[in-house]
This record gives C-alpha cells, sequence and structure tokens, in this order.
C-alpha cells in the first residue's frame, strides 16, 4: 500500500524541523516547503537584527532549510508566496496602522498565506499530497456527534498558539495535522538533538519582521496633538502610528504626578489620548470579521473566556452576537487592561477555540 503524503511547512526551526521528523517515523511520505515571503522592495534594515524573524531577507537564502530537510531525509521545494503576501499581510499592516489600530499580521499570514496560499500553490506546481502539517502548538480533534473539527489549545500551554490560529476554517483543519500538540518544547529540543539537527538549540522566532516597524510603514510625518481624555492639548506627535495602546516611554512629557500611557488613538482628529493607568481598563469590547471555527457562533448568547493578545490570561466574559454572526459585543467579568484596536479577540470553551474577530 502506498505511504499517505504530507507536505510540512518548513521554516527552518527546530519547531518545524521536529514535526517533519514525527511524521517521517510515523510512515508518512514527508514533502517540506518553504514560502518566500520577502519582498526585495523592501529595505534591508542596518546593524544587528533579528534573523529569526519570519519576515527577514536571510529567510530567503534557503540553502540551510535545503540542508536540514536533506539530513531529516525529505524531499524539499520552495513556494513563492511574495505577491499574495504583501496583499494580504503587508498591506494589511499599513493600512491598520494608518487608522490607528494595531493589527496582529501574524493570525492573517496563518489563516491566508501558510494554511491557504502555500498548500494550494504547492498544488498547483504538482505536487499531490493528502495532510498539511507545521510546527505549530495547537491540537485538533473531531466532534463525535456533530462530526466538526474542533481546534484546541496544546497541552503545553506556556507554548500554546492557538491564538494565532483561529481563523481556520473547517475545510482547512480537516486538512491539517499538529505533530507538536502533545508534545512540550524540551521534548522538542531532544528529537532534533537525536537527529544530529544543529537547529536543537535555535532561537525561537520572537517577530514577525526583523527590523523597524517604520521600515514597512514608511510614512510621512502627520504632526497632532497629544491630548487628556478632557481634551487638554499636552503635547505634540509626529504620527498616530508610532503609538499602541499602554505606551508609556518616550512620550516626552513631564510633570504629571503619576506615569501616563496611550490610552486611546483618535485617527479621525489625528490625536493620541494620554491618560494614567487606570485609564488603560476596559469592562467591555466590540469585535467585528468575525471568524468561527465551526462555521457558526455557538449562540446569540454565552459565555467565554477571551484573549486580547496572545501572552493574555483569557478571561471570563460574557458574549452577544449580531444577527448575522459578524460580529460580537462582550462584557468582561471583570476589567481588562489594554483592550487594543486591531486586536484580535479570541474565545474558548475550556481548551476549545470557539472563533474571534478584530477588535474595534
Amino acid at each position: 500500500m502506498d505511504k499517505k503524503t504530507v507536505l510540512v511547512g518548513l521554516s527552518g526551526g527546530v519547531d518545524s524541523a521536529a514535526a517533519a521528523i514525527l511524521l517521517k517515523e510515523q510512515g508518512w511520505h514527508v514533502i517540506g516547503a518553504t514560502m518566500l515571503i520577502w519582498d526585495p522592495s523592501l529595505p534591508v534594515p542596518k546593524g544587528a537584527h533579528n534573523t529569526n524573524a519570519c519576515l527577514s531577507p536571510e529567510k530567503e537564502d534557503v540553502s540551510e532549510i535545503r540542508a536540514l530537510a536533506e539530513k531529516i531525509g525529505i524531499d524539499y521545494l520552495t513556494v513563492d508566496c511574495r505577491e499574495q503576501y504583501r496583499q494580504a499581510v503587508l498591506d494589511n499592516f499599513r493600512q491598520e496602522y494608518a487608522c490607528g489600530r494595531t493589527p496582529n499580521p501574524c493570525v492573517i499570514c496563518n489563516s491566508v498565506i501558510k494554511f491557504g496560499v502555500l498548500p494550494a500553490a504547492a498544488h498547483a506546481q504538482g505536487i499531490a499530497f493528502d495532510k498539511f502539517a507545521t510546527g505549530h502548538y495547537a491540537r485538533i480533534s473531531q466532534d463525535p456527534a456533530s462530526g466538526d473539527f474542533l481546534l484546541r489549545t496544546a497541552k503545553d500551554l506556556s507554548r500554546d498558539q492557538s491564538y494565532f490560529l483561529h481563523r481556520l476554517t473547517q475545510q482547512q483543519l480537516a486538512h491539517i495535522l499538529f505533530p507538536l500538540g502533545e508534545m512540550h518544547k524540551s521534548e522538542i529540543r531532544d528529537i532534533a538533538r537525536r537527529h544530529g539537527l544543529a537547529v536543537a538549540d535555535k532561537q525561537d522566532s520572537q517577530d514577525f519582521y526583523c527590523g523597524d516597524y517604520n521600515d514597512l510603514l514608511n510614512f510621512p510625518n502627520k504632526p497632532g496633538d497629544m491630548v487628556l481624555r478632557d481634551g487638554t492639548v499636552i503635547g505634540r506627535h509626529s504620527g498616530i502610528w508610532g503609538y499602541t495602546i499602554g505606551k508609556r516611554k518616550g512620550l516626552g512629557l513631564s510633570g504629571f504626578k503619576e506615569p501616563m500611557y496611550v490610552v486611546g488613538i483618535d485617527a479621525a482628529q489625528n490625536r493620541v489620548i494620554i491618560g494614567p493607568k487606570a485609564d488603560l481598563y476596559s469592562a467591555s469590547l466590540k469585535a467585528d470579521q468575525m471568524s468561527w471555527t465551526r462555521g457558526h457562533a455557538p449562540a446569540e448568547k454565552f459565555e467565554a473566556h477571551i484573549k486580547i493578545r496572545n501572552l493574555h490570561h483569557a478571561a471570563p466574559a460574557s458574549v452577544i452576537v449580531s444577527a448575522d454572526g459578524k460580529s460580537i459585543a462582550a462584557t468582561f467579568k471583570e476589567p481588562q487592561l489594554s483592550v487594543t484596536a486591531g486586536q484580535s479577540a479570541v474565545l474558548y470553551d475550556g481548551d476549545v477555540v470557539l472563533g474571534g474577530g478584530i477588535i474595534l
């Protein structure tokens, strides 16, 4: 009987390498695939920068990744995703910052590029495979009653990446494998060491871009007022995109009795709103562009735990869904710190991801 084939997104890190090894040991015919996303028109960061970031000119030199695939003993190919990445991720990144929001490009990249464009483009190149796999820390199971595929948190919650994967659809989940979902990071590094891989102790990727975000934004200065909530002008800024909710350092403010933070961004008036830490807490949020893991909301009203950023401890909340299911209004049991427009609000029922949307 012929082996089933799995395409593995191979990034050059220890996680994707270990995923390929585990699947090969399970009897799969494994093909490694690296997506090319660096836009040559971008300025190459000067001086020291994060070479382990996803978007980095160094990532376009795939010789090390190809050598890694040979060491593991698997087939390998590259897939050009640059144009789709620019349109879906980089253009959205710029648009969101221009509107005073703080986007999460990894969420868009996963749903549209990594789990969409990459496998589709590999198919278009004539590569036949049964499943697509990555080194993400998450799990997939199937509801025995409905047959729906469930996206669940990883066994090792300290490594869980379900937050970044919440926009995956039923069709995508049906064809995805997460070999690392039941494992701990220490086990993954041990697997790489046993196979003599140099990436066994390689540093994890820390960001989506290797340099200064201003390299990507490349916006001209657009000065405006820094104000208190009552509208009192207390300073000037050179562009709202240089500020995020919760920012404290580099505001250039003095004379206040307590530390002051960015508590709001008013894009329409080109203003940055400043206030004390108490003003950073929100008892509620609204989100749109909702993506439901099962394809629909669990109910019109329900209780859930919500993460407002990846490292946020999911907080209990009451959720009301709009009639069309495309937006929600949520009220937290306790106010949450730095609810930020543009970030993703991801809803959980225990270890199951219900879905998520973009905070307004």
